[in-house]
């Protein structure tokens, strides 16, 4: 019962959200939508597209460097590029369901040990939640001012000074519960503590690597096309294209919050950064374009990948695989 609520859970949340921000759109809004899609350079968006896949297998040629330690052969990339594909498919489904999926494939295909391939992927899960953090804290000094509008608008008159103060309060409030989290021994502060030991693990285990900084480069690499898939989307629409730098950011780290609150962003993603769009003087029904053909183009290359992968698997692996014997 649980594990159907933790997928139906977040995926009711994200359907409602939609459908709680289309409600308010008139006939002529819906309207404005379609036309600014079929307005769209559809050439930016498969480049976009073809930014996303790339940034997917070079994930997987750099999972090969934690690989490595744990290996006395060559792995073979087919399954590795295979692999990540999958769980990118399944995880649209059913949330982390695809990282146990990837590393159940090398533990079949590659005969690695299931926990150590397991640990792998929880470090470079480690460096996306560190790389996440960064870019939340690079929007914010980037566009300190809409920030304090945004709070504004919310809380009333608000100083830089006493964001500033309220910030560093969050900060010591959340040292304080880290203290309380590391001295409790209820179920849940070890459930915690047993995650972000998980992220420290990772993260160490990256640092101790013998190819850290190839690991290092490529990780600038993958997040960089990650940038750069938002932005070319972003030069497809009329509306959107003078955005810059702070507005690419802030639309990033929306969206990536977005797909961890529901299955894939299914719902989430396009309200949110649509939200964000608006903020920086985007119409409604302009960013909800925009949102809208990102999310749909980035999920419907991730499904087709991933049907890809599981053929591919298949295809690579059938030498590997016990011959039928005939009667």
């Amino acid at each position: 019962m649980k594990k159907t609520l933790k997928i139906v859970l977040p995926l009711l949340f994200g359907i409602g959200i939609l459908v709680y921000f289309l409600s308010g759109f008139s006939r002529e809004q819906f309207i404005e939508v379609k036309q600014s899609i079929a307005q769209a350079n559809p050439w930016l968006i498969l480049l976009s597209v073809l930014l996303g896949v790339l940034s997917h297998i070079i994930r997987a040629l750099r999972w090969e460097y934690l690989l490595e330690p744990m290996v006395n052969k060559k792995l073979n990339k087919l399954n590795l590029i295979f692999a990540v594909g999958l769980s990118y498919l399944l995880n649209l489904g059913i949330p982390r369901s695809g990282e146990i999926a990837r590393a159940l494939t090398l533990t079949k295909y590659e005969k690695l040990p299931f926990a150590k391939v397991m640990g792998t992927i929880i470090a470079e899960r480690a460096i996306d939640l560190i790389l996440l953090g960064f870019f939340i804290l690079l929007s914010l000094s980037l566009e300190w001012n809409l920030f304090l509008n945004m709070l504004r608008s919310v809380f009333g008159p608000v100083s830089s000074g006493k964001t500033i103060l309220f910030l560093a309060g969050l900060g010591l409030f959340t040292l304080l519960l880290l203290f309380i989290l590391h001295k409790s021994q209820t179920t849940i502060s070890k459930k915690i503590k047993g995650f972000l030991g998980q992220i420290i693990t990772g993260f160490f285990s990256i640092i101790k690597s013998k190819n850290k900084m190839a690991f290092l480069f490529q990780t600038l690499v993958i997040w960089g096309l990650y940038l750069l898939m938002l932005y070319v989307v972003m030069l497809a629409f009329e509306e959107t294209r003078h955005l810059g730098l702070g507005a690419v950011l802030l639309a990033f780290v929306a969206g990536s919050i977005s797909i961890v609150l529901s299955n894939g962003g299914i719902g989430t993603y396009p309200v949110f950064v649509t939200e964000v769009l608006v903020l920086y003087g985007v119409s409604r029904e302009a960013g909800f374009a925009f949102s809208i053909t990102m999310w749909t183009a980035q999920t419907l290359i991730l499904i087709l990948f991933g049907l890809i992968s599981m053929a591919g698997l298949q295809w690579v692996n059938q030498k590997t695989l016990p011959k039928p014997i005939n009667p």
